[in-house]
């Protein structure tokens, strides 16, 4: 039986070869251990922070209960805590920020993909993403200094001489207060509503406005049974997206809602939201029921954002999903 002898110099230059590869197989092992620690690591932090917020607001669920949700009454000095001053006031201004900033968005959106001529939708759509560049305290200066004036002296006086009977509406004009806060916040969140709205209604294919002209429709025929129908639920989802920002937002409004714990029918009234307390009174906290009440705000704040959130993102990825898959 024969053997194949390896030349000497054979062999030593396929061990040489062999050294690069197996160098190369153990660094992309090691990237792939450095990628996927850093995707868990982006997945424990806000795990992290639920089980820090929980565990700082168990002295406040186990003294308050399920109380503390619906308790107007906020009493520092005695430690009596209850959050609906607070969930009032954020639920109350995001509302009135989406009645105001839904219907802009949507025009915008509308005229950037489809009405705008091409020369201005660029600048024009940068100029609306630029909003969401400015930072709050700026948005809350401008507020202060001129929104707030504006209010007390035109807006809410002529209301207030029309429509003062409503509850709604009830009140001297003090420029401060929830409906001050949710014009603020309707700006703050416009940018956001109208880049994801038209990135959906871009992604409607154009075979289906082709098909609506074809047959006669007008430009206003195609956008309304052409266009928005398949981006409902798209648009859903950037509605959704807007509200999550302006529940969060804190410096802004906290400037300009009054930051008074109380339960009002009318918008022109002072209020507080979940942020602003939490901004406003965490550090001088004296207690730790104090710091744990303030806790389980966080914790409230955290998880509705949270959830809205996840439900925004996936109705708008499922929409331009389904839209691309027609194109």
């Amino acid at each position: 039986m024969s053997t194949i002898e390896v030349p000497m110099e054979q062999a030593a230059s396929s061990e040489v070869a062999s050294a690069p590869a197996r160098g190369g197989r153990g660094a992309d092992r090691a990237f792939r251990a450095i990628l996927t620690m850093f995707g868990l690591t982006v997945l424990a932090v806000p795990l992290l922070m639920v089980l820090e917020l929980v565990r700082s607001s168990q002295l406040s669920m186990e003294k308050f209960g399920l109380g503390f949700l619906t308790s107007t009454v906020w009493d520092p000095a005695r430690e009596e805590f209850g959050a609906l001053p607070f969930i009032y006031g954020t639920l109350v201004s995001s509302l009135i920020a989406i009645l105001l900033a839904v219907p802009v968005s949507l025009g915008l959106a509308i005229f950037l993909s489809d009405l705008a001529p091409h020369r201005i939708r660029k600048p024009l759509g940068f100029l609306v993403e630029l909003l969401a560049a400015i930072p709050s305290v700026v948005y809350g200066f401008w507020g202060v200094a001129v929104l707030v004036p504006w209010l007390r002296d035109t807006i809410q006086p002529f209301i207030i001489q029309y429509f003062g009977y409503l509850p709604l509406f009830e009140g001297p004009p003090l420029g401060f207060g929830m409906f001050a806060a949710g014009v603020i916040l309707a700006i703050m969140i416009v940018p956001t509503i109208t880049s994801v709205s038209r990135e959906v209604m871009q992604a409607v294919p154009q075979l289906h406005r082709e098909a609506a002209i074809g047959l006669g429709a007008s430009a206003w025929d195609t956008i309304r049974y052409a266009v928005l129908p398949s981006a409902r639920s798209g648009i859903i989802g950037a509605i959704i997206l807007g509200l999550n920002r302006a529940l969060g937002e804190t410096m802004a409004v906290t400037m300009v809602i009054g930051n008074r714990p109380q339960v009002s029918a009318s918008i022109f009234q002072p209020g507080y939201s979940m942020a602003s307390v939490i901004a406003n009174e965490f550090v001088e906290a004296p207690s730790d029921v104090y710091v744990s009440a303030l806790s389980e705000i966080a914790l409230l704040l955290f998880g509705v954002a949270l959830l809205l959130n996840l439900f925004a993102r996936w109705l708008v990825s499922s929409t331009k999903s389904k839209l691309e898959g027609r194109a």
